[in-house]
């Protein structure tokens, strides 16, 4: 692994063993860190290219990607900024090691960076998986994002993700042009084998 003390975020990189796969942009739900899934984007898309950067914000301690005003609700002018500070760091990282645009692999507090990614910075990714993601932004901007691929996967009884609010997300996706794959496990908040089999799947398709 290497590690490029001057870009923005703490992250790893892991370097592709194969040619043909997208880089993978992992980002991590809260209280995770750079290493949190790394086995999980290897075992998505063994050989591909991993960067996994650490969330800039703290609380109670533990790392997230924005701050928020308790469950459930959002920060939205540090949702803004920090998702304009990650997608700088992604280009900045391209940049560093050579990558084509990632797609996202994000849980969580992951999830819902990389959808305000794609709804703020949509050239920074090239597509994304969403997994137990919300919606970011109660008023999210005119964005195009024709043709990229997001596949969301919530869980029927997740405690932390209503289920009007993640199908309102996939629906402003959709209107904004991406190609949206939604499903929807016999689950809760945490990830099963169903959600990892699908996402290697969806992935391999690309």
């Amino acid at each position: 692994m290497l590690s490029v003390q001057s870009l923005s975020h703490a992250h790893r990189f892991v370097p592709a063993t194969e040619a043909g796969h997208a880089p993978l942009l992992l980002l991590h739900g809260t209280g995770g860190d750079e290493d949190d899934l790394l086995p999980l984007g290897r075992t998505l898309a063994p050989g591909a290219a991993l960067l996994s950067p650490r969330g800039a914000v703290l609380e109670g301690g533990m790392p997230r990607f924005f701050r928020r005003l308790r469950e459930g609700v959002f920060d939205e002018d540090d949702v803004r900024r920090r998702a304009n500070d990650l997608a700088d760091f992604v280009r900045d990282a391209r940049e560093a090691y050579g990558l084509a645009a990632p797609v996202a692999v994000g849980f969580s507090n992951g999830a819902n960076i990389a959808a305000a990614m794609l709804l703020l910075r949509p050239e920074a990714l090239g597509g994304a998986v969403l997994l137990r993601a919300m919606s970011p932004l109660r008023e999210p901007p005119a964005v195009d994002l024709t043709g990229k691929p997001v596949l969301i996967l919530s869980g029927a009884m997740d405690p932390i993700v209503p289920a009007d609010d993640v199908s309102g997300l996939a629906a402003t996706l959709r209107s904004a042009g991406a190609t949206v794959e939604h499903r929807t496990l016999p689950s809760g908040h945490g990830l099963s084998q169903s959600d990892v089999a699908l996402a290697q799947a969806w992935l391999a398709a690309l």
